[in-house]
């Protein structure tokens, strides 16, 4: 077994050797630019990114012509919120005064919070919903939040750090009855569980390549284009690409490295689903043995590779130390690592401040071993006695 193990998936992943394969005749080779449309370098690539396209579309069940690719999904929740608000706000319903109302809830990832809160100097109205104990929104609560003024609802398809799956398809529900947009998050559910725009009623939706084996700087926003016809205000202004929403160079390289991942995925997310969540539920179970342990989330409606525990008197940076940098996990989300202050997300769950900072998130991957997995069960059992020693804690 190699060291350090990498148990940290849900902040990125490693290039699928096959990803990689398919990518690199793009750099050398049919290096040409998509948009240069008169000799064949051009014409390769543009031919390349059409059939990415189509194997990205494929994963996610829309059409082909439905998916705008981007640097990634930050940049796709900001073109999502962003362009809608200008366009059915602002623009497009003088009947919300420029106020338009948005609905989300208080643990989406900061790219839609962040995005809300920048809105909201613009004049946008919105509304975060709270969160149950298992990380799951109240319907009832959702649909008491609408208004007259109300032109998209922002809820992600599943948390970045316990893994919880909201209900989309039921809130695509509530959300078609008032003749709202619906606008989802899934890059941490795109590739690893099922997701059809269509049979879930989305309107838009962001995902990334890096979270599936693909590489990163590359990802994608669904635009829905029929029933109801979405529209977009562009946010990157410059060459009319992607059909005028997003302007840009295409990354040829990394979109063609987006639709394989895609694809791979696409035949292979049941096995590897299978095995991940044997795996998770191995290590979980082990871990819970630990007296004062605690799962964070929900234990049905999540991802099949992630857990969430908190270790009474212990505290997350200590146990990290204990595993002299062999085990790479996470104490909370990618994005957030530098910060000192508990997680938002399971302070929204109620934990207290000392369950809170001494969780960590394990999440698994494709290259995930059994071997891995019993050295990680070893190590953290080692670090928690050793700090609770430490704190003079007798169990």
């Amino acid at each position: 077994m190699k060291l350090p193990v990498y148990l940290d998936y849900n902040a990125t992943t490693p290039c699928d050797s096959r990803v990689v394969e398919a990518m690199i005749p793009y750099f050398t080779e049919s290096f040409g630019n998509a948009a240069s449309r008169n000799h064949v370098f051009g014409w390769q690539a543009e031919e390349a990114v059409n059939y990415a396209r189509e194997q990205v579309a494929k994963l996610v069940g829309a059409d082909l012509r439905e998916i705008i690719f981007t640097s990634g999904a930050t940049e796709a929740d900001n073109l999502a919120l962003k362009g809608v608000y200008e366009t059915y706000a602002v623009k497009g319903n003088p009947a919300t005064g420029g106020r338009g109302h948005i609905i989300t809830c208080n643990i989406e990832h900061t790219a839609v919070l962040d995005t809300c809160r920048h809105l909201e100097k613009e004049g946008a109205e919105v509304t975060y919903l709270k969160v149950k104990d298992n990380g799951l929104i109240d319907l009832n609560e959702l649909e008491a939040a609408f208004k007259p003024t109300t032109i998209l609802v922002a809820i992600m398809y599943a948390n970045n750090e316990i893994g919880t799956i909201m209900p989309v398809k039921e809130i695509s529900v509530i959300a078609k009855k008032k003749g709202v947009l619906v606008f989802t998050d899934a890059t941490q559910a795109a590739g690893k569980i099922p997701v059809d725009v269509n049979k879930d009623g989305i309107d838009l939706m962001a995902f990334s390549a890096h979270k599936m084996y693909g590489p990163k700087g590359i990802g994608a926003l669904y635009v829905r284009r029929k029933n109801p016809r979405v529209k977009l205000a562009a946010q990157i202004d410059g060459g009319g690409h992607e059909r005028g929403i997003r302007s840009g160079t295409l990354n040829v390289p990394g979109i063609v490295g987006f639709g394989k991942a895609c694809e791979i995925c696409m035949n292979e997310m049941q096995p590897d689903t299978e095995r991940m969540s044997r795996l998770r539920d191995k290590l979980e179970n082990a871990l819970l043995s630990i007296e004062e342990t605690y799962l964070n989330g929900d234990r049905e409606n999540r991802l099949p590779s992630v857990t969430n525990l908190s270790f009474k008197y212990a505290t997350s940076e200590g146990l990290m130390v204990g595993f002299n940098n062999n085990i790479a996990v996470s104490s909370g989300s990618a994005c957030m690592s530098a910060s000192l202050e508990p997680s938002y997300v399971l302070k929204a769950l109620g934990l207290p401040d000392d369950l809170a900072r001494s969780s960590l998130r394990f999440s698994l991957g494709r290259y995930t071993t059994e071997e891995e997995i019993d050295y990680t069960i070893e190590q953290v059992r080692m670090s928690v006695n050793k700090s609770r020693a430490l704190m003079n804690v007798k169990m």
